[in-house]
């Protein structure tokens, strides 16, 4: 079995189980691979990732905009982080979360996807490559291994996001990553990334922190003769960081 056939396989199992615990989105209803589902005891997920040494030791988070991490985004602007977000799909670039240019009364307006894109600001990746370094990159996900090994929706947006800024210096090997994700989406089985799927460094659900021990990270970036021509056509961060030259 190749790679594509194998995280298929291993999402469509994944998938029959979050369906019995998954949040139906407005748009896509129980179509997950379309959207990254929100689930029972997400709070509780949240919160933990929220104890965590990670969160408090960041000021400057890229979050997902994955429906299980709409009230992680807003904690974050309540608690004072700058948060880094990109629009569904990439199609509309990334975007700029500030608590100290937002009203505090629009933190849960702009925590959403809707309204993000009305109180955010837009950022080219020039603009990004001259904040600071990301402290923390945290995604949902289709299904995880012990190993923080993750296989997203299939569309592969969250390794686009993870190349983009590592080529850009934003992130580096160095840079944690976690997977917010229901119990029955954290598989105990060996599961094959390809060379640029992102790994978790601790995983989230709402009854377990796991930890994962010496997670390997990708560093290839975007490696341009593998990238899906449709991803390339439309998503404008891909051909500004062509034009980069990056």
């Amino acid at each position: 079995m190749d790679i594509a056939d194998h995280k298929s396989s291993v999402r469509e199992r994944v998938w029959s189980e979050l369906r019995k615990v998954a949040l139906p989105d407005s748009r896509f209803h129980y179509d997950f691979g379309e959207f990254i589902a929100d689930f029972e005891g997400g709070e509780a997920a949240v919160e933990r990732l929220i104890d965590h040494r990670y969160y408090r030791d960041a000021n400057y988070l890229f979050i997902t905009p994955d429906n299980c991490l709409d009230r992680l985004r807003l904690r974050a602007l309540q608690d004072g982080k700058t948060v880094l977000m990109t629009t569904y799909s990439i199609k509309r670039g990334f975007w700029l979360l500030d608590p100290a240019k937002i009203d505090p009364d629009l933190y849960l307006y702009a925590s959403t996807l809707d309204g993000m894109e009305r109180v955010a600001r837009p950022l080219g990746l020039r603009e990004i490559a001259d904040l600071p370094e990301v402290d923390y990159m945290i995604t949902g996900t289709g299904a995880i291994n012990m190993e923080g090994v993750r296989f997203g929706k299939g569309h592969g947006f969250f390794d686009a996001e993870w190349g983009i800024l590592y080529q850009l210096g934003r992130i580096s090997t160095a840079t944690p990553s976690a997977a917010v994700v229901h119990d029955c989406q954290v598989l105990d089985e060996k599961l094959s990334p390809d060379v640029y799927d992102t790994v978790a460094d601790v995983i989230f659900t709402p009854t377990r922190t796991i930890e994962v021990d010496s997670p390997h990270k990708p560093t290839c970036g975007i490696i341009w003769d593998r990238l899906d021509p449709h991803m390339f056509e439309t998503i404008p961060p891909l051909q500004e960081l062509k034009a980069m030259g990056l």
